[in-house]
């Protein structure tokens, strides 16, 4: 019997048990509301093109003039950049539009889904299973 090939055979299954092991680290969308979705317009406080996921800050105003800032999850930007998103289509202090699925704690963050950018045009994330997101019609925060 060959020596080696056990150590090889040791050495793959090393390999694969390291690979999965990354794959579970990432998280799944379960924290978000699949049920509806909210749509708010605010001013770009912070746009964060940086791995492992874009990042939104968005200030927005409700009827009495207060500021509630909501931060939004982006997918990778390496699926962004696959489907045309580039870092400079969204600057700080750009009015824009967006819909997301908002936490299930009620916090004032969700997953980003689609902006509605400063010059009109409308740009959809790059969801995994975007599709189990049920869209509600200019659903706002209460």
């Amino acid at each position: 019997m060959n020596a080696g090939k056990p150590m090889k055979y040791f050495r793959l299954g090393l390999a694969i048990l390291a690979m999965t092991g990354s794959a579970l680290a990432h998280h799944s969308f379960a924290v978000y509301d699949h049920t509806r979705t909210l749509n708010l317009t605010g001013s770009v406080a912070r746009w964060q093109w940086t791995n492992p996921h874009a990042y939104l800050d968005i200030d927005v105003k409700d009827a009495k003039g207060a500021v509630k800032r909501y931060v939004l999850e982006g997918t990778s930007i390496n699926m962004m950049q696959r489907n045309g998103w580039r870092s400079n289509m969204i600057k700080h202090g750009d009015q824009i539009k967006v819909v997301f699925a908002p936490l299930l704690t009620g916090e004032p963050a969700g997953l980003l889904l689609e902006v509605t950018l400063a010059n009109g045009e409308k740009k959809e994330l790059p969801v995994p299973a975007i599709n189990t997101f049920k869209r509600t019609p200019d659903q706002v925060q209460p």
